[in-house]
C-alpha cells in the first residue's frame, strides 16, 4: 500500500506542484472545518421537487331537465274574529244603598273596620261608600234615589257642594275598581277609603245647611 501511495504522491506531484498541492489541502481541510461548524443550517431543509401538471380530463355533466309544476294556491278561509265587548269608559256601578246605622256598643268597632280586621276588604269598602252615601242624605246633599250610579251621586252632590266633589270621585274610582273590574282589594284600599270617608265628614261639617 505505501509503493501505492508513493507512486500517487509522485504523479500528482508531476502535475501539481507540491506548495500549490499543500495549500488545496489546506482550503479543503478549512472548508470541512466550516461545514461540520455550521451543520445542519447548510442542508436546505426540503429539497426541490419536480412539479408535473397532470392534464385534467373535464367530462361534460349530463343536466337532467326539470318539470317544473305550477302550483295550486288554496283560497284561504278567514274565520271571523270576535269582537271583545269594548269597555264603557263610563261604568253604571250602581250606588250600595244607604241603611240605618247599626247601634254600636261603646268601644265597639264599626261593621267596616271589623270586615276590614277580618280580611274582608271589598267589602269594607262598600260599607264606608255605604255610610259615606248615609252621611250624604242625612245632611240633604243627596236624595236617596234606588239605582243611583256613582257618577250620578257625584255630579248631585258636588251640584250642592262642590268641595265634595273631589273626595267622592276618587271614592267611586276604588268601588269602581273593586267591585266592577274585579281587582283584588288590599289594605290600602280600606285605607284611602277610610281616609276620604274622613275628608268627607269634615267637608259636610264646615257648614251644617246645604248651600
Amino acid at each position: 500500500m505505501s509503493r501505492w501511495w508513493t507512486e500517487a504522491v509522485a504523479a500528482l506531484g508531476d502535475v501539481v506542484p507540491l506548495p500549490l498541492a499543500a495549500l488545496l489541502l489546506l482550503l479543503a481541510a478549512l472548508l470541512a472545518a466550516l461545514a461540520w461548524f455550521f451543520f445542519p443550517a447548510w442542508v436546505p431543509r426540503r429539497l426541490p421537487r419536480p412539479r408535473l401538471r397532470r392534464p385534467r380530463l373535464r367530462i361534460p355533466r349530463l343536466r337532467r331537465p326539470r318539470l317544473r309544476l305550477p302550483r295550486l294556491r288554496l283560497p284561504r278561509l278567514r274565520l271571523p274574529r270576535r269582537r271583545r265587548a269594548a269597555r264603557p269608559a263610563d261604568p253604571a256601578v250602581p250606588v250600595p244603598a244607604p241603611r240605618a246605622p247599626e247601634p254600636a256598643a261603646p268601644g265597639l268597632a264599626s261593621l267596616a273596620d271589623r270586615l276590614a280586621a277580618e280580611g274582608r276588604y271589598a267589602e269594607a269598602v262598600r260599607e264606608r261608600l255605604r255610610d259615606m252615601v248615609r252621611a250624604l242624605v242625612d245632611r240633604r246633599v243627596v236624595e236617596p234615589r234606588p239605582g243611583m250610579t256613582v257618577t250620578e251621586l257625584t255630579t248631585a252632590a258636588a251640584h250642592v257642594r262642590p268641595g265634595v266633589r273631589p273626595t267622592l270621585h276618587v271614592a267611586g274610582a276604588i268601588f269602581s275598581d273593586l267591585w266592577y273590574a274585579q281587582r283584588p282589594a288590599t289594605p290600602e284600599h280600606d285605607r284611602r277609603m277610610r281616609d276620604l270617608a274622613t275628608d268627607l265628614h269634615r267637608e259636610l261639617a264646615r257648614d251644617g245647611e246645604p248651600r
